[in-house]
């Protein structure tokens, strides 16, 4: 499965979009061709967790699924609804930031139990990427799908587990290319939800594998957003607000 992540930042970090706004977004991402599902992120007010320190996050970002590389190519195409969403599509909330975007494998992992217990209105997922590079990516890799994954599963009520690995592409669309050399994504059932699996010992594991790391360069950021999941040719209203 393929991955396109589009991420809209405000550089003074004071940026954030109206929920009509995230509305109109939905209804254009629903009709984009042999789009599988959407996710669209927003940022909650506040939540507690071990990397504050790596900021608000971005105002807005979008995961689009595709089948196939080929699909997802051709949505980003000159002239698609793709290349008017990273233009600001005319709203106001998206004009002006600083819009980049990246194609990537997507690896899921299992998790003890998927399901949100009360549906999927409340979602928050915590997006973290790696920059890079690594000296040897294939250590890198190597090491990381082995070991992380395993222990992300023990955190509380972890519902998705996926890591984004680089892939070559194409496309036309207006806004900047970025090669990060992984993405991650972790869903919870809620900001508190997210909190209370970040504050277990968890982490603790989670940072003494950190050390074990092949060498990289670049650091990493996390940043837990709001999301909404989008449905092709139908909006279905999943947020957590």
């Amino acid at each position: 499965m393929i991955s396109l992540f589009v991420t809209f930042s405000d550089p003074a970090g004071q940026r954030s979009i109206d929920p009509d706004e995230v509305a109109a977004v939905a209804e254009l991402v629903g009709s984009i061709p042999a789009m599988t599902e959407a996710m669209l992120f927003t940022r909650p007010e506040s939540v507690d967790h071990p990397y504050k320190a790596d900021g608000s996050g971005p105002a807005f970002a979008l995961q689009l699924r595709f089948d196939d590389l080929f699909a997802c190519e051709a949505a980003m195409d000159r002239g698609g609804v793709l290349a008017s969403l990273v233009a600001g599509a005319g709203l106001s909330g998206l004009t002006g930031l600083d819009v980049t975007h990246q194609v990537m494998l997507t690896r899921a992992f299992p998790v003890d139990v998927a399901a949100h217990p009360n549906g999927p209105a409340i979602s928050c997922s915590y997006l973290v990427h790696y920059p890079g590079p690594a000296e040897d990516m294939n250590a890198w890799h190597l090491h990381y799908l082995k070991y992380h994954p395993a222990i992300m599963r023990m955190f509380p009520n972890v519902r998705q587990i996926e890591i984004y690995t680089r892939i070559d592409w194409i496309d036309r669309l207006p806004s900047r290319r970025v090669e990060y050399m992984q993405r991650n994504k972790l869903v919870f059932d809620s900001p508190a939800a997210l909190s209370r699996a970040l504050s277990s010992d968890v982490i603790e594991r989670m940072r003494a594998d950190f050390v074990q790391f092949p060498p990289f360069s670049g650091g990493n950021k996390h940043f837990p957003m709001l999301t909404r999941v989008v449905q092709p040719r139908e909006v279905v209203t999943r947020t957590a607000r």
